[in-house]
């Protein structure tokens, strides 16, 4: 089995953050990960991506060119990603910065209005890990458990961002959970 997936979004936005906790994950549940980063020269508002491979066995390269998933923050990252992703594959959408309906009709969508949930919950910077929790929630690709004890580590001392985190790690979750019992998204477990 391998799960692989591309996010991203425009930097500042916390999207290597949420891939490096995905590969963290993957490792504390004993599988094989990779988390290749890459981002513009700018430190917030230029584009940055990374691709995250988590497999049963060792992970041959970490590019991806056809990923089974995209989790796009803002609209120039649809556009460049949603022609990438495997017929059959999933892409999970940030409608608070996305306004276009995706244009394929081969993939299963999650629409997730990630910065108006963090936002309605105190944490406007939590929007990363809305769109983290409605991953989770859509494919399972690691436990939810492992990811909520990276944010507790990653925020150790600063109890208000870690509860505002988790809190909006757990309502993205149950987003994507309701979306994958409606037949919107799958697991991504593909045979590899």
């Amino acid at each position: 089995m391998q799960n692989d997936l591309i996010i991203a979004g425009f930097g500042g936005q916390g999207v290597l953050l949420i891939g490096k906790m995905l590969a963290y994950a993957g490792m504390a549940d004993g599988k094989e990960v990779s988390w290749l980063p890459s981002y513009g020269p700018e430190m917030r508002g230029g584009t940055c991506n990374c691709t995250v491979v988590i497999a049963d066995r060792p992970v041959g390269s970490p590019v991806v060119e056809r990923p089974r998933v995209a989790m796009v923050m803002n609209l120039p990252s649809l556009e460049k990603y949603e022609g990438m992703v495997k017929p059959g594959g999933l892409l999970l959408v940030n409608t608070s910065l996305i306004s276009r309906d995706v244009q394929r009709s081969d993939l299963r969508v999650v629409k997730v209005p990630a910065n108006e949930i963090a936002n309605r919950l105190g944490n406007p910077r939590a929007a990363n890990m809305v769109a983290l929790g409605a991953y989770l929630g859509a494919t399972r690709a690691v436990s939810l458990a492992a990811v909520e004890g990276l944010v507790r580590e990653t925020f150790a001392g600063k109890a208000k961002v870690i509860d505002s985190n988790l809190a909006a790690l757990q309502e993205g979750y149950a987003l994507g959970e309701r979306e994958a019992a409606d037949g919107k998204a799958v697991s991504q477990e593909v045979g590899a």
